[in-house]
């Protein structure tokens, strides 16, 4: 369902390893309505399993994700780049249609999300 590239692994478990218990958390990755496409990219540490959470495991690294945003996600890429600007993670979306300029917001084919004004 989700894929994490080796390099998006290894800046996970790094980032994870500055946090309190890090063999507790998981890496929580969503989906709300917002942005300026109409869906924004949420993902995060979290400690706590929710009853409609998906589990998945990469890498070593546990990925939670909603019930909700499973249809949104199916097929997603996280990867980390390296530049001379900087380091980022990026996400490889095969079910956004149009993404904003920034590339943390996009829409689907079939569900145009709620975009708020940017």
């Amino acid at each position: 369902m989700i894929s994490v590239t080796e390099q998006a692994s290894l800046k996970i478990k790094e980032m994870m390893a500055e946090e309190d218990n890090p063999d507790s958390l998981y890496l929580r990755v969503g989906v709300t309505h917002g942005g300026c496409t109409g869906f924004t990219y949420g993902m995060g540490f979290d400690d706590q399993k929710q009853e409609d959470d998906t589990v998945l495991e990469q890498h070593g690294i546990k990925i939670l994700v909603d019930a909700q945003s499973i249809p949104y996600l199916r097929g997603l890429e996280i990867d980390y780049k390296e530049s001379v600007m900087g380091g980022g993670f990026t996400l490889h979306n095969p079910n956004a249609v149009a993404t904003c300029g920034c590339g943390q917001s996009f829409r689907t084919a079939t569900d145009a999300g709620k975009p708020e004004e940017c």
